[in-house]
């Protein structure tokens, strides 16, 4: 059993982007033995199946993980984005594709935790389901709320541990998730100042996606602002044309690691000639 809405997009160019940043968050959180919490506020399904009917729909992966898999001399980062798919995928095949919460579970540590939020009934039935199978270690680490990610970040912050990443990344299909997720990332700061935030967001022709980063980048919290495009915006508006990641609070390699990534992504995912990306910072 897997996702029937996050699936139509799993594994796409924004995929790769979002969960080569996520690992590489991860990985840093593991350097310190304190534990630390994650919270994915829009969790899914957890897994999905590249060939299901969902995910074969549109076939968005063609476009993102199938051309990086096919890739020769890839930086690091991407080096270790595919190690975690390809732990998923032990017959060497690329069938199943994990969502942020499978990530984090394979970097949590026996005093770590993992709460994983979903609004959509079902969805939830479907991550219950595919957490169920990962064995007792998982379920004990694992709490999942079948409630808005957004109100429920709350109180969740901050954490016992006082250290975690906190993921957003909502579908953006209502527009009022950009106000929420500009108002969860303010409101999360005043709780766990400290805390990493990792936001996602689409590029789109839409008003609230370049007020949204706008915004971001005046907070005075130190951060990191990636952007990657893979094709022109479409003549009608619709349809993503590339994707964002603004984290707060960044682990200090990251901006180097997507020097040397973004400009090897543009090159393997572009889709026309309108491809490219941005990177910024902001220190305190």
């Amino acid at each position: 059993m897997f996702s029937y809405r996050h699936a139509f997009h799993a594994g796409n160019h924004a995929d790769v982007l979002k969960h080569a940043i996520f690992i590489h968050i991860l990985d840093y959180l593991n350097r310190k033995d304190t534990p630390y919490s994650v919270i994915d506020t829009h969790a899914g399904a957890g897994l999905y199946d590249l060939r299901s009917e969902w995910a074969l729909t549109n076939g968005e992966f063609v476009d993102g993980l199938d051309r990086v898999l096919q890739a020769q001399d890839m930086p690091p980062m991407m080096e270790r984005y595919l190690e975690e798919v390809r732990f998923f995928n032990p017959d060497g095949v690329a069938n199943f594709y994990p969502g942020s919460p499978w990530l984090a579970l394979r970097a949590l540590r026996e005093r770590d935790r993992l709460r994983l939020f979903e609004m959509h009934p079902s969805e939830a039935e479907v991550l219950k389901h595919n957490l169920a199978q990962q064995g007792r270690a998982a379920l004990r680490q694992t709490t999942i709320y079948e409630a808005d990610g957004f109100e429920g970040l709350k109180a969740q912050l901050p954490p016992p541990s006082r250290r975690g990443v906190v993921i957003i990344d909502p579908s953006y299909e209502d527009k009022q998730d950009y106000r929420k997720a500009l108002l969860a990332i303010n409101e999360g700061l005043k709780r766990f100042a400290t805390g990493c935030f990792a936001l996602w967001y689409p590029l789109v022709q839409r008003r609230e996606a370049q007020e949204l980063a706008r915004s971001l980048e005046r907070l005075k919290t130190p951060w990191v602002h990636a952007s990657l495009t893979v094709r022109k915006p479409s003549e009608d508006g619709f349809g993503l044309h590339g994707s964002g990641m603004f984290i707060l609070n960044p682990p200090w390699t990251l901006h180097a690691e997507l020097a040397g990534t973004l400009p090897w992504l543009r090159d393997k995912l572009a889709i026309d000639d309108r491809a490219g990306f941005t990177l910024d910072q902001h220190s305190v």
